[in-house]
């Protein structure tokens, strides 16, 4: 499995700064973004990404708006939410709505990149899943191609 594309999506820049330079340490790809709007702007350039960490709780949209929006956008991007304890139904109406898991602030980083790794896994095998899937429909139609 390649490293995995993440964005970050908090509006606590420390705890962004954090989690991106302990996660860099393991090699993943990351974008940084502090708040939903800036993460939406940047994943119109970034369609590639494999997970996003969103916080719920954020000044002017929130997570669940924002998860709403990228699955609407970018349907296969694996979503981890961040919750602190005030929001934990929250958390649950996000895995309802698509996210990959939630974890609770404060968290353990190795709890995060475990997870982070988790869902680049699933979105890639589901991405695998669909290009051959592709792959058998062409031969149906076509059957296999001969050289000549």
């Amino acid at each position: 499995m390649t490293a995995p594309f993440i964005m970050l999506v908090d509006d606590e820049v420390p705890l962004v700064e954090t989690m991106a330079k302990r996660l860099a340490t393991r090699n993943f790809e990351i974008i940084k973004a502090f708040s939903a709007e800036e993460g939406l702007e940047k994943l119109k350039d970034n369609q590639n990404l494999d997970v996003i960490v969103l916080d719920i709780k954020m000044p002017g949209m929130d997570g669940i708006e924002a998860l709403k929006k990228i699955k609407k956008q970018t349907p296969l991007v694996e979503i981890i939410m961040l919750t602190g304890n005030a929001t934990i139904e929250s958390a649950i109406d996000a895995m309802k709505l698509g996210a990959y898991d939630f974890l609770m602030k404060p968290f353990d980083i190795e709890e995060l990149a475990g997870k982070v790794e988790a869902a680049a896994k699933k979105k890639q095998e589901h991405e695998e899943k669909i290009k051959d899937a592709l792959k058998q429909e062409t031969l149906s139609k076509y059957g296999p191609f001969r050289y000549v």
